[in-house]
């Protein structure tokens, strides 16, 4: 992980492995923006946001570059989607394009936005406040490489 030409860039070279970054910074309600592009890799990944990150959990707002999307949390090593059983298909995610995302996160409600329109709206109370970032992850191929630009942190 590392900043590179003007974006933040995330390389995960191992399967089935999320890397994150975050910013230090204790937020309760927050909306995060971020624009994603893949680099090189598989199109099956996982690249987004997160918000209230706190002692390795997290709430998180994922596209894949072959046109899937899923809102979830990771409590105590396990993932769980929420509102959805699998990632679901959009078509306003397109393949080696840029796509904004942005999430809002405000009481126990969950909103995440692709390329400006909302695609999914889910509650949840196990997380209150926390941290915020950026995560890029494989499935069973390694090697995705993904960058972060124009990310923006705002307190509705």
């Amino acid at each position: 992980m590392d900043y590179f030409e003007g974006g933040f860039r995330i390389l995960v070279q191992q399967p089935g492995l999320n890397f994150w970054s975050t910013a230090q910074k204790n937020y309760g309600d927050v909306r995060i923006e971020a624009d994603v592009l893949k680099l090189a890799g598989p199109d099956e990944n996982r690249m987004g946001v997160m918000c209230r990150y706190q002692g390795g959990n997290y709430y998180f707002f994922v596209i894949s570059n072959d046109g899937y999307y899923a809102v979830g949390k990771f409590i105590n090593n396990q993932t769980t989607l929420l509102g959805q059983s699998e990632m679901q298909p959009s078509a306003l995610i397109e393949p080696n394009m840029i796509s904004h995302l942005r999430a809002d996160c405000v009481g126990n409600t969950l909103t995440f936005y692709v390329n400006f329109n909302q695609v999914a709206t889910v509650q949840d109370a196990d997380l209150s406040a926390g941290d915020i970032g950026v995560v890029a992850g494989t499935f069973s191929q390694p090697g995705v490489d993904v960058s972060f630009d124009n990310f923006v942190v705002m307190q509705p």
